[in-house]
């Protein structure tokens, strides 16, 4: 089968898998499905950080069981509002460390520092996606739509556009027209979803109504740039960690997409600095 002929079959099975478990009435299948993708992301997280066959292993497990503590403890409806300004801290300024640094260095790091960085920012992550599922679906899936967007409309705008590059040592096609791209792309999506939204009856408010309500039409375009801005952080991050591992992919998990981390990188930031966001 051909690469592309890979990648749509995985695709159609990865959403055959989450949109059942997204629509559902019960959010267990929801989380019981996305505490198997964290653990898998864990245990690439591992690899990718020389942690060696069988530490891998145990960082996958390790991970999903503190995912489901914390979901057992209730934080999932009730989340500590310190775990989400934790998580914007060390991607804000860890973010912008490790990406001014460049490849190079991240090897140099001691090997616990690096393991823990990957297993906080992915149990936020998960955590953040759970609670974000308890508030709605509308609300969810703005999130998501958010991320992907974003990365379409910086795809398109840096291939037209695209002269000044963002950060050649770690990602060379990617530039800041291509960044610029995606963010207007977010204020097309967030304009027309809170038009509709205004319009139609939906189990919840989306990212977008909840930012321009509490911080005004400007304010809240600002905040969807900024997560518009962290979504390309998240991306350009695992791209590092991978560059400086010599991978291409984070593990070959999923045909024709590579691995777990590979599809969820941008979504790692935008998850918890969205609710982040919220609490102001």
């Amino acid at each position: 089968m051909s690469m592309l002929g890979q990648r749509i079959v995985t695709a159609v099975v990865l959403l055959a898998l989450l949109v059942p478990a997204l629509l559902s009435a019960e959010s267990w299948p929801f989380n019981v499905l996305t505490l198997l993708l964290i653990a898998a992301a864990g245990w690439e997280w591992g690899r990718l950080n020389q942690a060696g066959a069988p530490l891998s292993l145990s960082f996958g497990a390790v991970l999903s069981l503190a995912c489901a503590a914390a979901l057992e403890a209730g934080w999932s409806a009730r989340p500590p509002l310190l775990a989400w300004w934790l998580a914007a801290l060390v991607w804000v300024v860890g973010g912008a460390l490790a990406l001014r640094t460049g490849p190079s260095l991240w090897p140099q790091l001691p090997k616990w520092a690096r393991w823990a960085m990957g297993v906080a920012a992915l149990w936020a992550a998960w955590l953040a996606m759970s609670h974000a599922r308890g508030i709605g679906i509308n609300f969810i899936l703005s999130v998501f739509c958010l991320v992907w967007v974003a990365d379409i409309a910086a795809y398109f705008g840096g291939r037209r556009f695209g002269k000044r590059k963002l950060a050649p040592s770690i990602s060379p096609g990617k530039s800041w027209e291509g960044v610029y791209s995606g963010m207007v792309g977010v204020f097309v999506l967030a304009l027309a979803w809170r038009a509709m939204e205004s319009r139609v009856t939906l189990d919840s408010l989306s990212l977008y109504g909840h930012l321009i309500e509490r911080l005004g039409l400007l304010g809240g375009l600002a905040a969807l740039a900024f997560l518009a801005g962290m979504s390309v952080v998240g991306d350009l991050v695992e791209s590092l960690v991978k560059r400086a591992a010599g991978a291409k992919d984070s593990s070959r998990l999923l045909p024709g997409h590579g691995g777990v981390l590979d599809r969820v990188d941008a979504l790692l930031p935008v998850f918890p600095l969205s609710l982040a966001l919220l609490s102001l």
